[in-house]
């Protein structure tokens, strides 16, 4: 296993290896990257944005690291475990948990020594005009009942690869998104923490703390802590550190903004302090960010 120093040396990699055994539908017949090559297509997939979904039992050597994601990237585990880079840091990946991983960030994923993962995947293209499906109050890792997720991907490759009928194909891709879509809006019978999370992500330069959070959502600072464990797997502190770091990587991969700006802009004074948390969170410095998304 690859220890949490090895977050520093991460490099693009694509890694199935020979006992890993998977199968995928793809959205457009364009997309002929060797290992989706010959796959069904499903252009119904477009409508949601999905690139590509897929079921997967991953076993050792199995590694794959992607340094500039353009979408987001959903996975769910149903069986055994893998490990899934979260926070800055590898984190398991087992049995009814899930994660989004959202786009300008590193996403990397593997198996772990003696244990199969048995996983889907569904892969999304990120539109600038186009409404993203993680908010702020979405989480990033947690639980979830994948075996819904799996079926359906199951379901819609088998009905691509065979005599495919739309109508068919368009239940199925509903299906995949309404499930995505159940995880990455918890919050959403709850419009007062849902509009918390919003007016922290529009304005993550702002000094919050906990108690003016649970003022403007109505509850004590000790229920919104144990809301927030249990919804977004982290405390409400961190989750503003969270949404800090990921506007953090949106302009230094969107924009030629100086560190010192980037800094300020998400609400750190001290571009020292804010260069540590971003290695603590992201992996690396943000002076870094720039050159490990260009590789």
């Amino acid at each position: 296993m690859h220890g949490p120093s090895s977050i520093l040396e991460l490099s693009e990699t694509h890694t199935l290896g020979a006992d890993t055994e998977f199968r995928v539908v793809r959205a457009s017949e364009a997309d002929k990257r060797p290992w989706l090559r010959g796959a069904p297509v499903c252009g119904t997939l477009k409508t949601h944005r999905i690139c590509h979904a897929g079921v997967m039992t991953a076993r050792p050597p199995y590694r794959v690291v992607r340094m500039h994601q353009s979408g987001l990237y959903f996975l769910a585990c149903v069986e055994g475990e893998g490990r899934v880079l979260v926070d800055g840091r590898w984190q398991k990946c087992s049995a009814g948990m899930a994660v989004a991983l959202p786009p300008f960030m590193v996403n990397a994923f593997e198996a772990v020594k003696g244990k199969e993962w048995r996983c889907c995947w569904v892969r999304y293209e990120q539109q600038p005009e186009q409404k993203p499906i993680l908010n702020s109050s979405s989480p990033q890792m947690a639980a979830f009942h994948g075996q819904v997720l799996w079926n359906a991907i199951d379901g819609l490759i088998d009905e691509a690869g065979h005599d495919p009928k739309p109508a068919a194909m368009f239940h199925w891709v509903e299906l995949i998104q309404s499930y995505v879509e159940r995880f990455a809006q918890p919050w959403q019978q709850d419009d007062r923490l849902w509009r918390v999370w919003e007016m922290v992500a529009a304005d993550v330069g702002r000094d919050w703390t906990l108690d003016e959070l649970a003022h403007q959502a109505h509850v004590s600072a000790e229920h919104l802590r144990r809301l927030c464990r249990r919804a977004l797997g982290r405390t409400p502190m961190h989750h503003v550190t969270w949404l800090r770091m990921r506007k953090a990587c949106e302009l230094l991969s969107t924009t030629n903004l100086k560190v010192e700006t980037v800094a300020n802009t998400v609400g750190y004074v001290n571009p020292f302090v804010f260069s540590n948390t971003f290695k603590k969170w992201i992996g690396w410095r943000p002076s870094e960010h720039r050159s490990k998304m260009a590789v």
